[in-house]
């Protein structure tokens, strides 16, 4: 299967979803879609798992506005690994899944479509174990599984186009504009952020992921505390704010629906010695 873009390419453009807020210009103008094909099932309508990578492929791609992965191949290497061990549990371990780690001190995940997930180094560094890097993983991996995003995306659009959208190549002057369309969409469902309901769901199927992982579930839990711990009013809290919910709700949906359930899992895998020395640097 032929990926849409180079790596590099993909998650060099996630940052416009993590970090850009949408501009008044790059509004969705829905009344623009109307004769672009028939109207899309939100329950049922169905979108091919090709369509669905490179459409998600498309989607990152095509945003302007990037920063760079960081320069360190160990770091990716390392959150490769955990990533994919991670997704191995999951139902849709077959899908390429791509992991990264972009340079912005922001405290934010992201994952799209088709198996594309990338984290913030600010959000790397706040990590004190490898439990909490696959929590934080594991969350993003469930909304791939569960196609939050892809949800999200065809309540408002239709399916011919969507279809339009999974080529590896992109070269009319329709295609072009209706491939802008998409990445205008896509920025304003990631700076508005998903249901809330997605969220609390992704917690959820996270931790259970992180278990069948051999990990530590409650390393989640951990890591929402550290995030709850900084003032809510710093820079690097902007976006992820606005776009999840309280994490004092997320916290409470978390614990009384484990409720001791995971508690034997508690003791799980880690390696925290590669971790240490991947935050340090060396």
């Amino acid at each position: 299967m032929k990926r849409p873009a180079l790596l590099a390419t993909l998650l060099l453009a996630c940052l416009a979803l993590v970090l850009a807020w949408p501009r008044p210009a790059a509004a969705l103008d829905l009344g623009d879609l109307v004769d672009l094909g028939s109207k899309l099932k939100k329950a049922t309508g169905k979108v091919t798992e090709e369509e669905e990578i490179e459409m998600g492929g498309n989607l990152v791609s095509g945003l302007l506005g990037a920063a760079p992965l960081v320069d360190d191949p160990e770091l990716q290497r390392y959150v490769n690994d955990v990533g994919h061990w991670v997704a191995s549990q999951s139902k849709r371990r077959d899908l390429p899944w791509t992991f990264g780690v972009i340079d912005s001190q922001g405290i934010n995940a992201f994952a799209a479509p088709g198996g594309y997930i990338v984290l913030t180094l600010g959000l790397f560094n706040l990590l004190e174990n490898e439990a909490q890097l696959a929590g934080v993983l594991a969350h993003e991996i469930a909304h791939v599984v569960r196609k939050h995003h892809l949800k999200a995306l065809q309540k408002t659009m239709k399916r011919d186009f969507i279809a339009s959208l999974a080529v590896a190549a992109v070269d009319d002057e329709k295609d072009q504009r209706n491939l802008q369309r998409l990445v205008n969409s896509g920025v304003q469902l990631y700076a508005t952020g998903l249901d809330r309901e997605y969220e609390y769901e992704a917690d959820l199927r996270g931790v259970v992921l992180a278990a069948r992982a051999g990990y530590d579930p409650y390393a989640l839990l951990d890591v929402l505390n550290i995030i709850d711990s900084i003032n809510p009013e710093s820079s690097a809290l902007a976006v992820f704010m606005k776009t999840h919910p309280p994490l004092d709700q997320r916290l409470l949906r978390l614990a009384d629906n484990m409720d001791g359930r995971l508690d034997k899992y508690a003791s799980g895998r880690t390696n925290d010695e590669r971790f240490q020395r991947i935050l340090a640097g060396e």
